[in-house]
């Protein structure tokens, strides 16, 4: 039997390349198709499950948790929700977010090299950041193929170009000729079936939060000195070659990229917050520094004038955070 499983993973611009690059793949195609593609919780999958089916000849439908997956379809993650592979089966499941994202594309790509090993096939599109990297690595070193959109085909680059800076990547090809190249790859033996390493079978059981405890993360890496910016918890190390990783014991993981974007996005919010009370203590002042009021204070207009000071170098942080990363002003 060939390799019999296809996962694909998919963020920004991922719509429309998904829907070419299935309409490639023959009605009869020996195996199974597993998709994530990144989207808000109240996303709806609704445009992606019907262009598939209207573009191309497999049939494709939402994952539904312990379906027992057939070859020839496409089974879609729903949003919010994280997919997993097993044997025969499929798991649907509410865990942790990965790479600050539900349904993540590293979870999908771990379950499937450790329920399937050789008979693996991975596929990396467009998208920012570097999801799907960890993932990647985990089907190479279960003994899958990994194929990656050519960088300079990708609307957007980052995670085609994260895994081919840190995975030995088979196959980088435009999406116009990959539909071909997996079916060659699914008609090829798959290669001599190896022991699936420790580590990445304990970060597929986490997936499926069969493990969740402090000694299971503990055995994946080395405790740092900040927190998991979603939960508040301690985060844990992990390296794999010169790829860099993080973790917390409730689930949460994050490549050092997304780390990054999530902490930021974190410390935007606080100043907003702090913004606003700024504001509101300011106006305050204001009206308690009017000589008429019942509740005239002497030194509110001085204490107003330094609440300003607060005010405009909170202003200039978020103006140059907003140039910084390309965003364009708003106000809340």
């Amino acid at each position: 039997m060939g390799k019999s499983v296809i996962v694909i993973g998919a963020s920004a611009g991922g719509t429309d390349a998904l829907i070419r690059l299935i309409s490639q793949l023959p009605g009869n195609l020996p195996a199974s198709v597993f998709v994530v593609l990144h989207m808000a919780a109240d996303a709806s999958a609704e445009p992606l499950l019907r262009g598939i089916n209207q573009a191309g000849a497999l049939p494709c439908s939402r994952a539904k948790a312990d379906e027992i997956f057939k070859q020839s379809h496409v089974y879609l993650a729903p949003s919010d929700h994280h997919l997993l592979v097993k044997k025969r089966t499929l798991l649907v499941t509410k865990g942790a977010r990965e790479n600050r994202s539900r349904p993540g594309i590293d979870p999908l790509f771990r379950s499937a090299a450790v329920a399937h090993g050789s008979r693996v096939i991975g596929v990396l599109l467009t998208g920012n950041l570097s999801d799907g990297t960890a993932g990647m690595l985990a089907i190479k070193r279960c003994g899958g193929v990994c194929v990656v959109q050519d960088p300079e085909d990708a609307a957007y680059p980052d995670m085609p170009r994260a895994a081919l800076d840190n995975v030995a990547v088979d196959h980088s090809v435009p999406l116009a000729g990959m539909g071909a190249l997996l079916s060659q790859l699914v008609a090829q033996r798959p290669g001599k079936a190896i022991a699936i390493p420790e580590d990445v079978a304990i970060e597929a059981r986490i997936a499926e939060r069969v493990l969740s405890d402090l000694g299971s993360v503990d055995a994946l890496g080395d405790q740092v000195p900040f927190n998991c910016p979603n939960c508040g918890g301690v985060l844990w190390q992990i390296e794999v070659g010169k790829f860099l990783r993080f973790r917390c014991h409730t689930g949460h993981a994050y490549t050092g990229d997304t780390l990054l974007a999530e902490q930021s996005s974190r410390i935007e919010e606080t100043l907003w917050v702090a913004l606003r009370m700024f504001e509101e203590r300011k106006n305050l002042l204001n009206a308690m520094s009017d000589p008429r009021s019942r509740k005239f204070v002497k030194s509110a207009a001085s204490r107003a004038k330094e609440s300003d000071v607060h005010i405009q170098r909170i202003r200039a942080m978020l103006i140059s955070s907003e140039k910084s990363t390309g965003k364009t002003s708003t106000s809340r």
